[in-house]
């Protein structure tokens, strides 16, 4: 009877375990079209409609810093879905290793470009705005480069633990798009001034909010 019990304990746990594992794939399979989508629906107009009446006259003047920021955030909402499976990590470990230096690299263009544009392009909206987005590049930054000095100490789950924060992170962007977009916003907030900065908060601190609970739930230490 002992042993029928524990047996029925192990396979009890061996199938949630296996569940779990389809439940991550599932996951980060619709994560990474979505990402695909947004990237081609959004971001790749301004390549292939390269000029003025694309960028407008609110882009246009600093269409370099917007192309910087683009680049560095499409390849690494792009890239970051990858990084995060344990099944593609462990079969192409250099290619995870080389396209981790990529996702590393785009961060910090596309960090330091929307930086920039924050206290230019974005102060012609409102100063609300200005903070909103820098404060969503600094963490952006900061928690790649967190990963970076992780892995480079040698802190294996830390670095792995960072590195999901920075992709909630860079998924904050397209969630800011569809919270700005969504109707339940639009009713509340009729301005686009108005409604911008409240989205931006909502898209990386709320979701970065419960992935630190997700992440520190089962720690016992």
């Amino acid at each position: 009877m002992k042993k029928d019990s524990c047996y029925r304990v192990s396979f009890f746990i061996q199938k949630t375990t296996n569940q779990m594992k389809y439940l991550k794939t599932i996951s980060l399979i619709a994560i990474g079209f979505f990402a695909l989508y947004f990237v081609i629906d959004r971001a790749l107009p301004y390549f292939t409609k390269f000029g003025f009446e694309q960028f407008s006259d609110y882009y246009w003047p600093n269409k370099w810093w917007l192309v910087g920021h683009l680049m560095g955030g499409m390849t690494a909402i792009l890239i970051g879905p990858f990084q995060l499976s344990k099944t593609f990590r462990n079969r192409y470990l250099k290619t995870h290793r080389l396209m981790g230096k990529v996702y590393i690299i785009s961060i910090i263009i596309g960090s330091l470009c929307a930086m920039y544009m924050s206290f230019t392009v974005a102060r012609q909206v409102n100063f609300p705005w200005c903070i909103s987005l820098f404060f969503l590049a600094l963490p952006w930054l900061v928690s790649v480069l967190m990963a970076y000095r992780m892995i480079r100490l040698k802190r294996i789950q830390q670095h792995r633990e960072w590195m999901i924060r920075s992709y909630v992170i860079t998924f904050a962007f397209v969630l800011f798009r569809v919270l700005d977009e969504s109707y339940i916003m639009r009713s509340i907030m009729d301005t686009f001034e108005e409604r911008a900065p409240t989205c931006i908060w909502l898209a990386w601190s709320i979701p970065l909010f419960f992935t630190e609970v997700i992440l520190q739930w089962n720690k016992k230490k």
